[in-house]
């Protein structure tokens, strides 16, 4: 299979970072009870026996906990505190404990993940929100990253980045450190909680991690397709990923304005059931708009007079070419041309190889293809097959600067490459 002549892959590389950490809380696992209804839970006997030992050599081993840790985490002795916050009903046995104790026993119910030590993927891309020092045709940019650790567990995580005027991209360096986000508020819902988070307004971008914090989330935030959708002047940074909880998919939504703050609300509505739905970046016709995939085979359009629930659809692509005859999806948000909405999607193979495609919908309204790459743009190339899933490119989301798409996308669910795809001979190569 011919990749597109206009298609130019940069040098540029992310791979997953095992040194990369966070500290995170360690839940001791439940032990089956016996009929005794008076035995403690293992959290109980763990702070029993650190409240046991005296005063002083408790300050003794925490400060080898400190030697041991703290020049890999910021703040340490306030996570610690924290944590020990979340454990009062493991401390409301004991009698009076000091901060120092509290501190310690926070120490015993953390522990450090290497949260991309297996894989660094399914990237999608927006313009930074600041854009100082960027220079003449230049833009910022952030970019967001499906990491995979320990267990298979995916969290979100961020880079920024310079594309220049010629197009070539760089990535700015990792911050060594890295934390995951204080929880401000959670609030209740029939589908499961609303969450706020917040990170440190001082940290780095690429230090924040966004992790699984509720029961639909516990195995997994997977593939979030940023978009910077305006309304009346307003710009806001959404993102739709697919929460895994280990034995149920469904989609949900973060939305943010500076990359610092961040609300996590659950999708309502028969498409929200699925997985891969991208918005699209303003109000169509008056209305929000989403590409999704509810029956996992063709590709829907569907419209919503609120952002968070999403029913019925009108099918817009189904399989037509050889790369993509068991299925089709989005690869993130459409991208508004002068020409339309191009669309990139992914298709599936033979032998299960993920291609990335293209197709141009029509502006006002979007139900209409006005026309389709025959070919795929990207397919994995022979020296790049090999890794976590094999045969698999992909991305969750490309941006335009000038004249250019600007394509990050994953290869075989391992590491994230760049491309570049000239507007004018994309359009021109689509009937």
């Amino acid at each position: 299979m011919t990749e597109a002549s206009f298609l130019n892959r940069q040098a540029l590389h992310l791979r997953p970072d095992p040194a990369r950490i966070v500290v995170r809380p360690f839940r001791p696992a439940v032990e089956p009870r016996d009929l005794n209804p008076t035995d403690k839970s293992r959290a109980n006997h763990i702070v029993e026996r650190v409240l046991s030992v005296d005063v002083d050599t408790a300050a003794v081993l925490l400060a080898d906990v400190l030697a041991n840790f703290e020049g890999r985490h910021r703040n340490l002795l306030e996570k610690f505190e924290a944590r020990a916050q979340e454990m009062e009903d493991a401390f409301a046995p004991h009698a009076t404990f000091s901060r120092l104790q509290r501190q310690l026993v926070g120490a015993y119910f953390m522990h450090e993940y290497s949260f991309e030590a297996a894989a660094l993927f399914n990237p999608s891309i927006v313009a930074h929100p600041d854009q100082t020092g960027a220079g003449p045709g230049a833009k910022r940019f952030i970019m967001s990253l499906r990491a995979v650790g320990e267990g298979h567990l995916s969290s979100l995580t961020f880079r920024s980045g310079l594309i220049s005027a010629d197009g070539s991209v760089s990535v700015d360096p990792t911050s060594r450190l890295a934390s995951i986000p204080k929880i401000l508020e959670r609030n209740a819902g029939p589908l499961g909680d609303t969450i706020r988070v917040a990170f440190t307004p001082d940290e780095d971008i690429s230090a924040r991690v966004i992790f699984p914090i509720t029961e639909s989330q516990s195995n997994g935030i997977e593939d979030a397709r940023f978009v910077a959708f305006e309304d009346e002047g307003e710009r806001t940074f959404y993102a739709t990923y697919t929460a895994y909880s280990g034995r149920a998919i469904r989609s949900e939504l973060i939305e943010t304005k500076d990359f610092i703050s961040f609300t996590m609300t659950p999708l309502t509505g028969s498409a929200a059931r699925n997985k891969g739905m991208a918005l699209f970046p303003r109000k169509v016709d008056g209305k929000y708009a989403m590409i999704a995939r509810q029956d996992n085979e063709n590709l829907y359009l569907i419209y919503s007079d609120d952002l968070l629930t999403w029913n019925g659809g009108q099918e817009i692509l189904k399989p037509e070419f050889p790369w993509e005859f068991v299925q089709i999806g989005n690869c993130g948000s459409p991208i508004e041309l002068d020409e339309g909405w191009l669309l990139l999607t992914h298709g599936v193979g033979a032998v299960r190889k993920y291609s990335i495609g293209a197709a141009l919908l029509d502006k006002k309204d979007p139900s209409r293809v006005l026309a389709r790459a025959r070919d795929p743009l990207v397919h994995p190339e022979t020296s790049q097959r090999e890794g976590y899933v094999p045969n698999v490119v992909y991305t969750c989301g490309a941006i335009r600067h000038r004249d250019l798409i600007v394509l990050p996308y994953a290869v075989s669910d391992t590491f994230s490459n760049f491309a570049t795809i000239k507007i004018s001979e994309l359009l021109a190569s689509m009937s």
